[in-house]
Order: C-alpha cells, then structure tokens, then sequence
C-alpha cells in the first residue's frame, strides 16, 4: 500500500511538470522555446522598439531618441516628470500588454515624481550590461545570443535543456 502512494505521489509530479499552459512561463520547459515565442516579451527584446531604423541593431542614440519621446508621450502634463497618475496609466498599460514580463516604473526616490533620469535608468543599465564589446550598439547576437546558439546548431536546433534559466537583474524603475 505505502508503495502504492509514493507511486502515484511521483506519477502526480511527473504530470505537473509536463503540463502546459498557453502563454504561460514553465520553470521545467525549453528555455529556448519560451524565448522565441512571440507572446513571450523578453526586457532585452523590449529594447528594439527603440530601434528606430529596424534594421535589429540598437544604437545608443537610438536608445536615447526612444526613451525621449516616451517620456515625452507619457508626460501629459509636461511638467518634466511623471506624477503618480501618468505613473498608473502607464503601468497599467504596461501590464495589460505584456502580463508577468512588464516592467512597471517605480518612484524609488519617493519624490512623488519620476524625472526623465530615473525613468531611464533601467533602460541604459540593461543596455550598458548588453553591450558586451562596448561599442554603443546593440546587435541582434547582443540582444538575443541564444537565438544564435539554436541557429548554429546542427539543423537548425539548439541544445535543449531543463528546468533554470533565469533572468532578471538590471536597475529598479520604470522602462524596459
């Protein structure tokens, strides 16, 4: 009988992490597979909608010219600094769009206002830890390296690997 439930226990497990939920982020699935779907919404990936030429390489320039106009767009009352009404709109924007993997802005100084500076902060730090040859430009193998590890593997495929991954890191605050 006890090893009748360690059997059926384990069978249980088994079945958990085998299980699948559409758009949702397994901690035993191919990490590869997460990243290249289109639902899934890397912070590095974020990054290229500041590439302003599409052309998938991210310059510093670019970056700044990006953030910029954000803030601008999201600074309705043109005061310089986001109160904490732009700061909910947004981020619920943020949310809605892409769920678990949004970076919400946060008033880490507790001014009441988050200035174009804090605002960026995330944003130039992951740039800054992105950019391994420090050259000021981002490049798709930059942005996204495992996309190169599947595409140099023997037909086409990456090595697969379970469980891991992570992620994370990068300044507190607002941006991508």
């Amino acid at each position: 009988m006890r090893h009748a439930a360690i059997l059926l226990l384990a069978l249980a497990l088994a079945s958990c992490t085998e299980h699948h939920h559409e758009g949702r982020w397994n901690p035993n699935g191919d990490p590869n597979e997460l990243r290249n779907r289109e639902s899934w919404h890397s912070p590095a990936a974020a990054l290229l909608r500041y590439d302003a030429n599409h052309d998938g390489t991210l310059t510093r320039a670019e970056l700044e010219a990006g953030l910029k106009a954000e803030f601008d767009r999201l600074d309705v009352k043109h005061a310089g600094c986001l109160d904490s009404g732009e700061v909910e709109a947004e981020n619920a924007r943020r949310q809605a769009e892409d769920a678990a993997t949004y970076s919400p802005i946060i008033d880490w100084k507790q001014a009441g206002c988050i200035d174009f500076n804090a605002f960026a902060a995330p944003s130039r730090s992951l740039f800054e830890q992105l950019d391994k040859n420090n050259d000021g430009k981002l490049t798709p193998n930059e942005i996204n390296p495992h996309a190169q590890k599947k595409s140099s593997a023997p037909g086409g495929q990456g090595h697969h690997h379970r469980g891991g991954g992570g992620g994370g890191g990068g300044e507190p605050g607002g941006g991508y």
